[in-house]
């Protein structure tokens, strides 16, 4: 099979509006804007859950990359430091070294992609409310899946690049918001919080094994919002106690899977702990997670080829508490595998790659790897719970629940008997190992400004500690650059500093 991560992926303008027609399997096709929002479309309630339903693919632009492993969700893990790529791609060793620039293709990417979800959602969330007939309760839930998306979107863009247009309209070609300027984080902040509790009152089900938006997500979401906003650049400390109070109710929704397995094979797909996905299945979509992710040139599995854009380094991996069933072979991580074609030979890798994103149907089938990409699960719901409630009074007896539960599952001791500080610590510490190279790290490094030293198993100041591959972060790194050719194209834009 040659490789092809583009093969999926579409490149999009903020005026370009783009549906899926006929069921989730058709191409999406260009419109005319106009005469498609007065007349040709959002006539009938099939019509507007088929473009709902469109929203939900710009999620995979966070999968989308080239066949150097510059993906989005790749870049964002070595932001953090506790990762390696392939020596090929330069814009990856540029990042992972703080020498990248504002052309990295990458920043254009999430950019672009999100704000044309944005502008997906803004046509819904103004077109659906007129649709008739449409029973009520179906479309105050269709609206909420929107506000939903819009937030999620919009909470990517405003963590990576700080200040970012701030669109809820329509943009037509003589819109004052053709040429945005940018708005400031705490506006931005606001309109995802008012998105979310808009989502949050539209009578969503709790949970939803289909794929769409549930509240438990709503929730999940709205919960880490307030957590990050507790934290830098805002720093608004009262929404701690509001981050535990809006996860609380997930944390009886959901239950942990009994095996680590569950988190990336077929069968679990949007279930028991998995919170919020992107949905791929064979036949629609595919992506090449697997195949980025296992270690270079190594014939595990019967993908044609084998990239190693995503390595864990081995300081990361013996971070972990002695013990610890997740560092074990084949639980997140997996050091030797039977190679393709000849399983009596045993390939030994000589690093730590990432089972936890192995897809073995796909390796053992045709290599087409429809794994879902998880955005939020349980143990983040839990953790964030953990920390906000100990932000407001100090360790409690609920808190040590959540987090020894997830220490339950990896075999490990639970906590009791830590000072606020010690129990900070040793959550942060379970975000890292938990949810490790799950797009987490890198938001935590922003609203802590604390890094995770592995060599010396404790926290520092971001812009003075050496990670484990020498490396000091830069300040500027705190925030992604603004794209260059968004730049060039909108003059009302302005650079993040240092870039």
């Amino acid at each position: 099979m040659k490789f092809n991560l583009k093969k999926y992926r579409i490149g999009y303008s903020l005026l370009v509006l783009t549906i899926l027609v006929s069921g989730c399997k058709k191409d999406l096709v260009e419109k005319d804007k106009s005469q498609f929002v007065k007349s040709n479309y959002f006539t009938t309630a099939s019509q507007a859950r088929t473009f709902v339903t469109g929203i939900y693919q710009k999620l995979y632009m966070f999968q989308n990359g080239d066949a150097y492993g510059e993906s989005p969700f790749i870049t964002m893990e070595l932001f953090a430091g506790h990762a390696t790529s392939l020596g090929q791609s330069v814009n990856n060793n540029n990042v992972i070294n703080n020498r990248t620039d504002a052309v990295n293709p990458g920043f254009e990417d999430v950019w672009q992609n999100s704000y044309n979800a944005i502008s997906n959602a803004n046509i819904a969330l103004a077109n659906i409310p007129g649709i008739t007939p449409f029973a009520d309760a179906d479309k105050k839930a269709l609206l909420g899946e929107a506000y939903f998306l819009r937030a999620f979107f919009y909470y990517h863009l405003v963590r990576l690049y700080g200040d970012v247009p701030l669109i809820t309209t329509p943009v037509t070609i003589s819109s004052p918001d053709l040429y945005p300027s940018r708005a400031a984080t705490s506006a931005v902040y606001d309109q995802i919080i008012s998105d979310l509790k808009a989502a949050e009152a539209s009578g969503l089900p709790e949970t939803d094994a289909t794929g769409k938006v549930s509240l438990g997500a709503v929730r999940t979401l709205l919960a880490s919002v307030y957590l990050t906003t507790a934290g830098y650049p805002l720093q608004k400390t009262a929404n701690y106690a509001l981050a535990a109070a809006e996860v609380q109710p997930v944390l009886s929704d959901y239950s942990l899977f009994d095996k680590y397995d569950y988190l990336h094979d077929t069968p679990h797909k949007n279930q028991q702990e998995l919170i919020f996905q992107s949905n791929y299945l064979v036949g629609v979509a595919t992506n090449a997670i697997t195949q980025l992710t296992v270690p270079f040139n190594l014939l595990v599995g019967v993908y044609g080829d084998h990239l190693g854009a995503m390595i864990p380094t081995n300081a990361f991996v013996a971070s972990y508490e002695a013990g610890d069933l997740r560092t074990q072979e084949r639980q997140f991580y997996f050091s030797s595998y039977p190679q393709n074609g000849n399983p009596s030979v045993i390939l030994q890798f000589g690093e730590h790659a990432l089972y936890k994103y192995f897809h073995v149907e796909s390796a053992l089938g045709n290599g087409q790897c429809d794994e879902n990409w998880t955005f939020l699960r349980l143990p983040e719901a839990q953790l964030i719970y953990a920390e906000a409630t100990n932000e407001v009074s100090g360790p409690t007896a609920d808190a040590y629940t959540q987090i020894n539960k997830i220490r339950a599952r990896a075999k490990l001791a639970p906590l009791a008997g830590l000072t606020k500080d010690q129990f900070r610590a040793a959550i942060w510490k379970e975000r890292y190992h938990e949810l490790a190279y799950e797009n987490k790290a890198y938001f935590d490094i922003q609203r802590t400004h604390q890094i995770y030293d592995v060599i010396n198993n404790t926290f520092g100041d971001a812009t003075t500690t050496k990670n484990e591959q020498n490396v000091t972060m830069k300040a500027q790194y705190y925030l992604w650059p603004i794209p260059q050719r968004e730049i060039s194209t909108n003059s009302k834009l302005t650079q993040n500093t240092g870039w």
